[in-house]
């Protein structure tokens, strides 16, 4: 294995000194084009790289945000934190992804581990954590964001969508729709996302005194969710639901396969499906699904902006609880109500 090279070879090869060498790779420095030519050159002819981190640390930042997430198999997280990456590289940060397990032992394993790599912030994407690793993270005085998820952990910002107004727009749809036997599939029970959908479309039937008429749990994944839309409808035809709110587009579309492949029913003469986050699959003429739509560029902008407040002004930032709205785009997968203006569904 060839040794490494040295910045010193380097200078020596330039015929510079070995803070001329330091000064060329750190941006902003003040040195001489000639200079920098020379010292490029001789970096290049050596297959030089300099240490980007070991400087950063004796700096005492190293300019490296963590991003902790749970699954992938969902669209909206690779289009989103690709989003995420792109708007904190823009910041002139760089991003290390960490993935985890749902679990709270494993979600702070792995936050001790990011720690270790004395990363500026942390972003944890539809991840919760324990109080006591919220706690040793203010201590070493990084900054963690909540994306997609929220905690009632003290001094924790957190941005999501308005899940709760989100439920409610979802049910109020459902019943001008003149639905009477409306299902639900739940998520994960043990996310915030999955206990604001589900409770602000309760609140919305509850206000028609009406009740959800059947539920079954998907755990956001989609084998999971093809069990739950057996179970809700190979049943006999008055014990099914005629529409449901599935918590996630991930999950509609395998419940939308089972409805019409496995059970043969239409969708949506027979049941009407709606889903939340309109990812891009969701326009597909496969599926054409009715959803909410998360603001993912919203989402993302307010994510970097609080984080780098914390990064930047950590005495006066402040902790945030940021409830994005989104609208309920109507498509083909649900019984549309008359007269229901299907223009407000994109503002």
């Amino acid at each position: 294995m060839a040794e490494k090279v040295t910045s010193l070879q380097v200078a020596q090869l330039a015929g510079v000194s070995q803070s001329a060498v330091s000064r060329v790779f750190t941006p902003g420095a003040s040195v001489s084009k000639k200079t920098a030519d020379k010292v490029r050159e001789a970096a290049k002819d050596l297959g030089y790289r300099p240490n980007v981190l070991a400087r950063a640390m004796v700096k005492g930042k190293s300019r490296i945000i963590g991003l902790v997430v749970a699954y992938l198999e969902n669209f909206f997280y690779p289009e989103t934190l690709e989003k995420l990456s792109n708007a904190l590289q823009e910041q002139g940060y760089h991003v290390l992804v960490f993935m985890t397990k749902q679990t709270a032992q494993n979600v702070d394993g792995v936050m001790e581990e990011i720690l270790d790599y004395q990363v500026d912030g942390i972003v944890m994407a539809s991840v919760a954590m324990s109080s006591d690793i919220a706690s040793r993270c203010a201590q070493a005085g990084v900054p963690i964001v909540l994306f997609n998820r929220s905690q009632d952990i003290e001094g924790i910002t957190s941005i999501t969508s308005d899940n709760y107004a989100g439920g409610r727009k979802i049910a109020e749809f459902l019943l001008a729709g003149g639905h009477e036997r409306i299902g639900y599939i739940a998520g994960w029970d043990g996310a915030s996302t999955q206990r604001d959908r589900e409770a602000g479309f309760r609140a919305a039937l509850q206000d028609a005194g009406r009740d959800v008429f059947a539920r079954t749990v998907g755990d956001f994944h989609s084998d999971r969710a093809k069990d739950a839309a057996r179970e809700m409808f190979d049943v006999p035809a008055e014990q099914r639901p005629d529409a449901v709110f599935v918590a996630n587009d991930h999950m509609a579309f395998a419940v939308m396969d089972v409805i019409r492949h496995d059970l043969g029913l239409r969708v949506p003469e027979d049941v009407s499906v709606v889903g939340y986050d309109d990812v891009p699959p969701a326009a597909w003429r496969g599926y054409d699904l009715t959803t909410m739509r998360q603001r993912a560029n919203s989402m993302v902008e307010e994510t970097v902006d609080v984080l780098m407040e914390h990064i930047q002004s950590p005495e006066t930032a402040c902790p945030r609880r940021v409830a994005i709205d989104g609208p309920l785009v109507v498509r083909s997968s649900a019984r549309i109500p008359e007269g229901w203006n299907t223009n407000k569904s994109v503002t």
